[in-house]
């Protein structure tokens, strides 16, 4: 199955660090982004990706050049599609390059998701879209507190209550449809539209995700990497 991938944005919430670069080459312990969540899909066998950029493309494009050889078995499109284009428009423009269905992944989020899993639920729900919702690490520790004594104390750990996108989606084409002819982001007006309809279904992954939204996601997967605890590729 064809894996697309939005890689266009700005990563503007990480100020200058996505200055000169895009966001999906920022550098984690030598290696960009990118090839780490790559690595997510070559290791389950899927080796078919289409790449829609925008911002600093012709990087993008030079670092696959540069690197070929890691993915001699691949077969890699890079589609720029603008720099100011919104994820709803940029998979629009991408039309002709898809599939009756593929899997739709930001660049920026991590997670040991079982892809043949995620399809198989997708294909049994029938419907145009599935989300991968996940539970995001809490951000701070938690008190119990019985009048004014704190009787328990829990480090920042899984959030237990609430469901978010965590990316990794599996659609059918049929949802561009759906799709303004605008510059829309994806998450917004297409996916309103999906769930109206009853076409979105969620399949939640409890296991290891993590974003790079901002410079503390950063450091985080930094840390991870430095320890060689690739928690995204234990499936």
């Amino acid at each position: 199955m064809k894996v697309v991938i939005f890689a266009g944005g700005l990563g503007s919430r990480l100020g200058t660090m996505s200055q000169d670069k895009p966001k999906p080459l920022l550098e984690i312990q030598k290696e960009p982004l990118i090839k780490y969540l790559m690595d997510i899909f070559l290791k389950q066998n899927f080796k078919d990706f289409l790449i829609l950029t925008g911002y600093k493309s012709k990087k993008i494009e030079d670092y696959f050049k540069k690197n070929k050889k890691k993915y001699l078995d691949c077969s890699i499109k890079i589609f720029n599609t603008g720099v100011n284009t919104s994820t709803g428009k940029r998979l629009k423009l991408a039309k002709k390059y898809l599939p009756d269905r593929f899997i739709l992944s930001y660049s920026d989020g991590l997670a040991n998701v079982n892809l043949k899993k995620l399809i198989s639920f997708h294909i049994k729900k029938k419907k145009l879209v599935t989300v991968t919702a996940v539970r995001p690490p809490a951000r701070f520790g938690e008190l119990f507190v019985l009048g004014n004594k704190v009787v328990k104390f829990k480090e920042k750990q899984q959030m237990k209550r609430g469901w978010i996108n965590g990316g990794f989606f599996v659609v059918n084409k049929k949802f561009l449809s759906l799709i303004p002819n605008k510059n829309i982001m994806f998450e917004r007006e297409p996916i309103y539209n999906a769930t109206k309809k009853g076409q979105l279904y969620a399949y939640k992954h409890r296991d290891f995700w993590q974003c790079v939204d901002t410079i503390r996601d950063y450091e985080i997967l930094k840390d991870l990497i430095k320890k060689k605890n690739f928690l995204w590729l234990n499936f």
